[in-house]
């Protein structure tokens, strides 16, 4: 498995094929490893990427510690990827061209937050007429409840909540382009999140 770590940049539309696609914009990258973890060691195997470099005073002992120990700058961010192909050690410097145009990527982020919705705006029910007798309840859910048995309302039951700032995988995305002196890649589609959030890019795996 193959996997860096990014920053959305934005939206934008370029010819695919003579067609007016629409792409997302992706800071992939420069992710510097910063541990390598074995299965005689640490019972599985994984590559522990770093990503958003800062300030060295911003980092407590243990953590400039664990970077001074690879060789890396201080960085905001630290993410293990399982089972990553390839022979890399602390200290190497994974960037965006380990894609290729034409690849199948996973995109994974945190979703838009909308903060406390109603059912009509949370999962697109049909508000009820506004006239014959509907009064006060012009944007509810109607009945919740279940008749005399079982006399309560069943788990699961889709009500008004949180919507949104959740982790979200969008699988399965095309890349349309790489530009690797830029650091940049561009999806076919949506992925999520608000622009400048973090994101995390795997090539996709065999039946996935």
């Amino acid at each position: 498995m193959i996997g860096l770590l990014g920053r959305k940049k934005g939206m934008a539309s370029i010819f695919d094929d003579g067609k007016l696609t629409a792409v997302t914009v992706i800071e992939a990258g420069p992710c510097p490893v910063v541990q390598v973890k074995t299965p005689e060691r640490n019972k599985y195997s994984a590559l522990q990427l770093a990503f958003d470099p800062v300030r060295s005073n911003l980092a407590n002992k243990p953590r400039s510690g664990h970077f001074e120990k690879a060789g890396v700058k201080p960085h905001r961010i630290l993410v293990e990827f399982r089972d990553f192909e390839g022979d890399h050690k602390p200290g190497d410097v994974l960037k965006v061209d380990l894609f290729e145009t034409g690849d199948r990527i996973d995109v994974t982020g945190i979703s838009k937050g909308r903060g406390f919705a109603g059912v009509i705006k949370r999962y697109g029910f049909k508000s009820p007429g506004q006239t014959h007798g509907t009064h006060e309840q012009f944007r509810g859910p109607g009945s919740i409840g279940n008749a005399s048995y079982p006399a309560r309302v069943w788990p699961g039951k889709r009500m008004a909540g949180r919507m949104g700032n959740k982790r979200v995988t969008v699988k399965n995305l095309r890349v349309i382009k790489i530009d690797s002196d830029k650091g940049l890649m561009m999806v076919k589609g949506a992925i999520p999140g608000a622009p400048g959030g973090l994101i995390r890019i795997r090539k996709t795996g065999p039946g996935e």
